[in-house]
């Protein structure tokens, strides 16, 4: 297969995953194991982080009904104690990666995101802000859940996608952590990465491209 693009999530791929700083929050808070993710994933096409990341709600929204969700599963938490575990670490070996990939392939970010205002936002500091933001502009493209009203794993997204790069599904890699936002992608053809760890993901990543990464 010739592959012409390679579509990057974000958080979880060129970051360190969340699902750690998740982890140590329930564990301080005495919330049970993946309580926090099992939240986010109940009824994930319309809950409170689907609206929130498609702009169909406010921050001050969002905080009230991930509270709402999280309470009628046993155990409140409020909506911005999420969004202050979301800021991952940047991970430079991925980003050189991208880099090398870059030469050869037309790069886009995929990102399921929030509009949090002005500000480091979701990554908690300005430097780190700061570095996320340099990565971005990396990409030839990058398409935002929050400015477009789509998010993963909406099958139109990953056509927007595709009509973006001005390629077909059969010449797309993609990489993201989420098997949900991934089998969609699967389904219409592109060739899917599970990332669960930035060595495997350059390995497969090296292996489905051909090269040495």
């Amino acid at each position: 297969m010739t592959f012409k693009a390679i579509l990057w999530d974000f958080g979880g791929v060129l970051t360190s995953s969340p699902f750690d700083s998740f982890a140590r929050y329930e564990a301080e808070h005495g919330l049970p194991k993946d309580f926090l993710r099992g939240v986010n994933a109940r009824n994930h096409h319309t809950n409170a982080w689907a609206q929130f990341e498609s702009s169909q709600v406010s921050l001050d929204e969002f905080d009230r009904l991930f509270e709402d969700e999280s309470r009628a599963l046993g155990h409140a938490v409020k909506g911005r104690a999420v969004l202050d575990l979301l800021g991952g670490d940047v991970r430079p070996r991925m980003v050189e990666v991208l880099k090398r990939c870059k030469q050869d392939y037309h790069i886009c970010c995929l990102t399921n995101n929030v509009n949090m205002g002005e500000g480091p936002g979701m990554w908690g500091t300005p430097a780190r802000a700061a570095q996320v933001a340099e990565v971005m502009t990396m990409f030839h493209q990058v398409i935002e859940s929050s400015k477009i009203g789509m998010r993963k794993p909406d099958p139109r997204i990953y056509t927007f996608a595709c009509e973006r790069m001005n390629v077909a599904p059969n010449e797309v890699v993609y990489l993201d952590d989420l098997g949900v936002n991934l089998k969609p992608a699967s389904a219409l053809g592109m060739h899917t990465i599970k990332v669960t760890g930035e060595a495997q993901a350059i390995a497969d990543l090296s292996a489905a491209l051909g090269i040495a990464l």
